[in-house]
């Protein structure tokens, strides 16, 4: 690990790193590299719902609805939340529900933001269903879902803009900017670590920041990073565990 990467590393004492963003934003392609630079794992929440559920997130859509699908987001955002030093691609819609900004605010958000031509572009390229883009007119949908979203993931801790850089450019961006929403370590002053500020509420500019700031102690013994998860559905069913 680079010595900056090793210190950023400690001073998030363990904190996830929720990435928010459009589809196609590369919160998986960002999020791997990042990990890896700051010795972290990295997990894909969508890729662990269809884990858990046994089917595809269209399937989810074509014989559920949207609402079963964010029931089932919802949980597997409360099974990972209590882990520690993972970094988090989430879906695009996780901030559309408010109890979901609770588990998000027990680690840092980040919001991946690209201009509307770019994320079309990787939407076009990329094999994976979007049921939220499934109609005559995707572009439009883009459009109105970007409107509808860009005020949630506006409330992220860190906004890291791009263009057409490669996931590991972005990563190394974030990986830049991140020290500005740090706090100082115990036994270091705020004119020892320039630029730092406390995370939260008027320090951030983020009004709906109501979690624990970083470099907090670590969240519990729970928050160990290891073991199975285990999810159930809206009655109560056992799902599959994660791993």
């Amino acid at each position: 690990m680079p010595p900056a990467a090793a210190a950023l590393a400690q001073r998030l004492q363990g904190l996830n790193m929720f990435l928010v963003g459009m589809m196609g934003s590369g919160k998986t392609s960002v999020g791997r590299p990042l990990a890896s630079a700051l010795g972290y794992r990295f997990v894909d929440a969508d890729q662990l719902l269809e884990q858990a559920a046994g089917c595809s997130i269209a399937s989810i859509f074509a014989s559920e609805g949207e609402e079963a699908f964010r029931s089932l987001e919802t949980q597997v955002l409360d099974a990972i939340s209590p882990w520690q030093r993972t970094v988090v691609a989430t879906g695009g819609g996780v901030v559309l529900r408010p109890v979901n900004w609770g588990y998000l605010r027990q680690g840092v958000v980040v919001w991946l933001d690209a201009p509307e031509a770019v994320l079309l572009r990787r939407l076009r390229q990329d094999p994976t269903a979007r049921p939220l883009l499934a109609m005559p007119d995707p572009r439009q949908r883009l459009r109105e879902l970007l409107e509808q979203r860009r005020p949630l993931y506006a409330q992220a801790d860190l906004h890291v803009p791009q263009e057409e850089e490669p996931a590991e450019a972005v990563a190394a961006k974030l990986l830049e900017a991140l020290p500005t929403i740090l706090r100082p370590l115990p036994g270091t002053t705020a004119s020892e670590t320039p630029g730092d500020a406390v995370l939260g509420g008027a320090a951030t500019g983020n009004p709906a920041s109501g979690g624990a700031a970083i470099g907090n102690p670590a969240l519990g013994s729970a928050a160990s990073g290891g073991g199975a998860v285990e999810i159930v559905d809206r009655e109560g069913r056992r799902l599959d565990s994660i791993n």
